[in-house]
């Protein structure tokens, strides 16, 4: 079976036959704003979809294709049957077939911690390494899926730094199922890329730590500028490597700490990307605001939008990798303060995990008690 078209191929394709230019599609999209403990993780995956333009032929701009429909029925929003386990569904006639690959809002996906059945992070999982298994594919080939936390980290750009508790061993995966099964859904996902002439050219995740949150919403005077932060590393990564090469850009993300305009600080982060750069309004409302940045180097579209994960299957795909990201992260951090309170107390009781989120990250600083010292709870708690 022939890969999805990977960069190189659709350029050479379009050059060669004289094709529309093709649509770079971007999502951007967070997950861990608000906990008192634990990083908060960016994500962000970049398509390509082939003789595709933002421009209909009177020069009037029209909305770009809705990639889920592309990929269809491969990719959907859900899982066929959250209910089976070893990602398998039964048809009425009793033959077994694969279920499509969700990709989709990430709250969502996640299955509640007490899920006895499957491993809570089942199809967050699924759906990221699937496509990660295609980033940036060449024809006929596909990536390895990692075999741990870390190698999927290394894949991500993601660095865990603060607290040593997000270092040691790293975290087996997969979490649920096997690597085949995983491989087979890598194919799945393959198959829909290649008939929807889409490619995925790239999936990352920042994560920015406790201490690094603290020093930017303390010099920002905000925390809403920690998610601006990393929302700017992720334009300046697609402005190099996108802009002014002879496609169209669209930056989708969902709405930064509310807000409905971000002119000015567009305008601000193309003056650190692109000095003389300059931000037009396209449209500003309730419920979707959206500009052109410009340049030397060319132009792109970037847009916010409530729910914007609902709507957009980039950010989907990006709320699934910062999700799964932080989940990991947390997975890693539960496992040494459990095992230094169990040196510490020598096991005269447990203490219960935390997902680190504002009323139960507080009850977990009180079980934890006097074995996080002051630098410790220095390093850990969000102060903003």
């Amino acid at each position: 079976m022939r890969g999805p078209l990977g960069v190189g191929t659709l350029m050479r394709y379009s050059i060669c036959h004289g094709a529309p230019m093709s649509l770079i599609l971007a999502g951007i999209d967070e997950a861990g704003y608000g906990p008192l403990l634990g990083p908060m993780c960016v994500g962000m995956s970049v398509f390509r979809v082939e003789d595709t333009s933002l421009a209909a032929p009177d020069g009037s701009t029209i909305a770009p294709p809705c990639l889920w429909k592309r990929l269809s029925p491969q990719i959907a929003r859900a899982p066929a049957d959250c209910a089976v386990p070893k990602g398998q569904t039964r048809k009425p006639s009793g033959r077994r077939t694969t279920p499509p690959v969700a990709i989709g809002d990430s709250k969502k996906l996640k299955l509640a911690n007490s899920a006895v059945r499957l491993h809570p992070l089942t199809h967050l999982e699924r759906g990221v390494l699937a496509m990660l298994r295609n980033c940036a594919a060449s024809d006929g080939a596909c990536a390895e899926i990692p075999c741990d936390d870390g190698a999927l980290f290394a894949r991500l750009g993601t660095v865990l730094g603060g607290h040593e508790c997000y270092g040691g061993q790293p975290v087996a995966l997969p979490l649920e199922g096997s690597n085949a099964q995983l491989s087979i859904a890598g194919n799945l996902a393959c198959s829909a890329l290649t008939r929807g002439n889409v490619g995925i050219i790239g999936m990352r995740c920042t994560a920015i730590d406790e201490r690094e949150f603290n020093t930017i919403a303390r010099r920002e005077g905000s925390k809403a500028e920690v998610t601006v932060h990393a929302f700017g590393g992720f334009l300046r990564e697609l402005w190099q490597r996108h802009v002014g090469k002879g496609d169209d850009v669209l930056l989708v993300c969902d709405r930064l700490g509310g807000r409905a305009s971000y002119g000015e600080m567009l305008a601000r982060l193309m003056r650190q990307i692109e000095p003389g750069g300059v931000v037009r309004v396209v449209s500003q409302n309730e419920r979707r605001s959206e500009y052109v940045i410009e340049g030397a180097r060319g132009s792109a579209r970037v847009a916010f939008e409530v729910e914007s994960e609902d709507a957009n299957l980039p950010v989907a795909l990006a709320s699934m990798i910062a999700k799964l990201v932080r989940e990991l992260a947390m997975m890693r951090f539960n496992r040494y303060w459990r095992d230094r309170f169990f040196r510490t107390r020598g096991g005269e009781m447990e203490l219960k995990p935390t997902a680190g989120y504002r009323n139960d990250g507080w009850r977990w600083l009180k079980d934890v008690g006097d074995v996080a010292g002051r630098d410790d709870r220095h390093a850990l708690i969000r102060e903003f």
